[in-house]
């Protein structure tokens, strides 16, 4: 089984990518990508899995949106569970400029044979999208108090804060269950600990190398909240909304 995380970009920026496989009890990391069009997205996809072979595809974009005007349920309900640690979501609805992309992308997904499932029998093999949300995954996942604000401010904050992201996922994600294997010989995450998607030493330093990483990252983490939803279903996951408006699953812990 193996696990797909995107983190689409919503508009006209590039897509962050990441592929995990189930292997031995374990996730272990297969590959992180970067693409811009939709069409270079699907070719990855295709790549990392064949035209039968069971995965989930976790989405970080409204996939499914039917309401013209104002906020999907579950964009509300992230707001109503996750507002005070600032991790609601942004507004969806048809009127938007990225909703034609983001719907597309869904039925792309679709077309493979990746059916929608805000619901799932745990650890049941298939082919599966799912829409997730890293922030509250965060919030959950890492017992944070609030989000870890590595998307706006200055360079320097932005840094620190992506690095804190890098710390937590490489102390946390394989302490839980399902582990996550990060020592495989592949550059991941670029801190002082000997793995990095950049070089160890290549900290970054500009705006446009910190999106690539964070691209990266917020994959990574789609494709473990795919896992997690696949490994616990609801026992240990939430979904806001539904497949009819629009749904977000959320890994939550004991």
């Amino acid at each position: 089984m193996k696990f797909i995380g995107i983190d689409l970009g919503w508009s006209s920026g590039a897509s962050g990518l990441c592929c995990l496989n189930w292997e031995n009890n374990r996730l272990q990391f297969i590959e992180c990508d970067r693409q811009q069009s939709l069409n270079d997205i699907l070719t990855w996809i295709d790549r990392q899995i064949s035209p039968t072979e069971p995965a989930i595809i976790a989405v970080d974009a409204p996939t499914i949106i039917a309401n013209p005007t104002g906020m999907r349920d579950a964009d509300k309900l992230t707001h109503k569970h996750f507002g005070r640690y600032h991790a609601g979501c942004y507004p969806a609805n048809l009127s938007r400029p990225f909703a034609q992309k983001t719907v597309e992308f869904g039925l792309c997904l679709e077309a493979r044979g990746f059916v929608h499932s805000p619901t799932i029998e745990a650890k049941k093999l298939g082919r599966y999208q799912i829409e997730v949300f890293p922030h509250p995954a965060t919030i959950n996942l890492f017992k944070l108090d609030r989000i870890i604000k590595y998307k706006k401010g200055k360079l320097a904050e932005r840094q620190l804060e992506l690095m804190k992201l890098c710390q937590y996922i490489i102390d946390i994600l394989p302490s839980l269950e399902p582990s996550l294997n990060l020592s495989c010989g592949t550059d991941i995450l670029p801190v002082n600990c000997g793995i990095g998607i950049l070089p160890v030493s290549d900290i970054p330093t500009s705006i446009a190398t910190l999106k690539a990483l964070e691209d990266q990252l917020d994959a990574l983490l789609c494709a473990y909240i795919g896992a997690h939803w696949w490994y616990w279903g609801i026992e240990r996951n939430l979904v806001l909304g539904d497949r009819a408006t629009g749904y977000i699953v959320i890994p939550q812990l004991q």
